[in-house]
């Protein structure tokens, strides 16, 4: 990790998680955590832990239905991956599954749209991810998962480094 006047300007972490809804809260708070260097404020701290918990559910939740699973008799556990970087003041976070994808990333990301309503599922999941952070990228392949990147440019950091 580098350092410019106690300020972070490169770091990552990874950490992989076995896909289960306790691990939801585990994933929002080591991601809040891993920023805390850059000194965020509450309301970006609060965004930051909204869009991941929408990504990690939706991984967990859409993901990994069961029952396509449990058909496919796969012997591997169901993991959730994620992956953070810190560059300057943006946070880039990527969370991917290897489950069953989305057929239509359009469809998916219309607000209220949902393939799991027997579950009261909103579908504002990537509503919530757009809204709250300032990118959001999904790719997807049926059959062999999704990824979704999000970033976020960190309001605190760059006044700081213009007064040098």
């Amino acid at each position: 990790m580098e350092t410019k006047n106690n300020t972070v300007l490169r770091n990552e972490m990874e950490m992989t998680f076995d896909a289960v809804s306790v691990n939801e809260a585990f994933a929002r708070v080591a991601v809040a955590a891993f920023v805390t260097p850059l000194n965020p404020t509450m309301e970006e701290i609060s965004d930051i832990k909204t869009a991941v918990s929408e990504a990690v559910t939706n991984a967990i939740i859409h993901g990994y239905d069961s029952e396509l699973w449990q058909e496919d008799n796969r012997e591997e556990k169901n993991q959730v991956y994620l992956r953070c970087t810190i560059e300057e003041d943006v946070l880039e976070v990527e969370i991917k599954d290897t489950g069953k994808g989305i057929e239509d990333i359009d469809q998916a990301m219309e607000p209220l749209f949902t393939t799991r309503p027997e579950l009261d599922r909103s579908g504002m999941g990537f509503a919530f991810m757009e809204a709250f952070m300032d990118n959001l990228e999904v790719e997807s392949k049926p059959g062999y998962g999704t990824s979704v990147l999000m970033k976020k440019k960190l309001g605190t950091t760059s006044w700081i480094w213009q007064e040098e």
